[in-house]
């Protein structure tokens, strides 16, 4: 290593840090103890005159490493001297000081906050627009009281803290979809060996409440009354209770996936990844014609070029005021329910459950397993007279001829 021979005051003191002067001529200067090898001080020119500063300097293989211990305006020399005496035994022992210092400071600046910057980048060129907005409110907004902690000190008990505390301010399932998002993002910390474990598992968390709701006939009709305004978010809903897509569907529907007797959704734009076709029938060719086209603009609902519609929330919050000045008896509904709503009134009007399952794009029943392997038709025919057969009846529910405390009443 090459050490300066060390200083004639042998063994390093305060009183000599506080005034040990540079050497004629230099800028940076070292001066070692006497009593314990590679400790010393150094003496650099600044701005502002001299600063006096404890070091250890030790050999890792072929690098010399150096590192600092303190001010000697602040530490003692006696105090910097023990310091420097723990660091040598960790040499001796094999240990890397300075690395363990620098990986350390890494650690400390891998804060959930900083590594959600990575991570949401990442997920936003995997995950459809609709499903990345989910999953950057989870972790931005319901998981924020634990941005400010280093991912390996975040513990499953500071976990179920939080997840209790989005249970009962926004209720169980969107606690347990926030921690379906935590956990992923956990999940990818361990593959990147930022965490060592897992911190939402064994979270004990709420049952989700299982929805079961679905609108009766003058559910229906006064949904429609109050949507027959030209808002977006009213034409959203209508084709919505017309098709039985989901909302993210519609609502970032393209002129480019329309046709003259079909919409045709794209697998990207999908949840299940598979290409759905619907059939363009008059109700909603109706609501289409009344969107105003913009030129260099696809989208058909939204505002903003480029992108789709937003504001669910205020949407609905105005039209539940709405129907409830109208005095529609309506009960607790979420825009989830007019998929419900639409599966349902095809099985109360004899549709086959195998075409409801197509008509809805849902994978499962005979699309799954050796069926689902064999079978591919599209079963194109049976799904528009589906469709006819639902638009039908909503036209008959909404213009007053079907009434009840069903979808479907039981004479139907």
């Amino acid at each position: 290593m090459g050490f300066p021979t060390p200083s004639q005051v042998g063994r390093l003191t305060s009183q000599f840090a506080r005034t040990a002067a540079l050497p004629e001529g230099k800028t940076d200067h070292f001066i070692w103890d006497a009593i314990v090898r590679s400790f010393g001080l150094r003496l650099r020119q600044g701005r502002k005159g001299v600063t006096r500063t404890w070091c250890y300097q030790y050999d890792v293989g072929v690098k010399t490493r150096r590192m600092t211990i303190g001010s000697a305006d602040v530490i003692s020399a006696d105090e910097a001297r023990r310091a420097a005496g723990k660091l040598q035994a960790e040499v001796r022992l094999g240990h890397d000081p300075a690395a363990r210092k620098l990986e350390a400071r890494a650690a400390a600046a891998e804060t959930m906050a900083n590594t959600l910057t990575t991570y949401l980048s990442i997920k936003r060129s995997k995950l459809r627009p609709r499903s990345y907005v989910e999953v950057e409110r989870h972790l931005l907004t319901n998981w924020s009281a634990l941005h400010r902690y280093q991912l390996r000190r975040i513990a499953p008990a500071l976990v179920s803290t939080c997840y209790e505390k989005i249970a009962d301010e926004r209720g169980a399932t969107t606690a347990n979809n926030s921690w379906r998002s935590l956990h992923a993002f956990f999940d990818w910390c361990l593959r990147q060996a930022l965490v060592d474990r897992n911190p939402t598992t064994g979270v004990e968390r709420h049952h989700d409440k299982e929805r079961k709701h679905y609108l009766n006939a003058e559910e229906i009709r006064a949904l429609w009354q109050a949507t027959a305004d030209d808002r977006d978010y009213s034409a959203i809903l209508r084709l919505l209770l017309l098709t039985g897509c989901r909302a993210g569907e519609i609502a970032e529907l393209r002129w480019s996936e329309i046709f003259s007797d079909r919409i045709v959704l794209p697998p990207e734009r999908v949840k299940n990844g598979r290409e759905h076709t619907l059939p363009l029938l008059p109700a909603m060719r109706t609501i289409l014609e009344r969107r105003e086209r913009r030129p260099g603009r696809d989208f058909v609902f939204g505002r903003a070029d480029g992108r789709p519609f937003s504001g669910w929330g205020a949407s609905k919050e105005a039209l539940d005021a709405r129907l409830e000045e109208a005095g529609a008896n309506m009960r607790p509904w979420k825009t989830h329910d007019l998929r419900r709503t639409f599966s349902t009134g095809l099985g109360e009007l004899k549709i086959a459950p195998h075409v409801i399952e197509a008509a809805i794009n849902h994978v499962s029943g005979f699309r799954r397993g050796v069926g689902g392997l064999y079978n591919h038709s599209q079963l194109e025919s049976p799904i528009r007279h589906a469709f006819k057969v639902w638009s039908a009846h909503v036209m008959d529910i909404v213009e007053g001829r079907v009434r009840g405390d069903r979808v479907v009443p039981l004479r139907a």
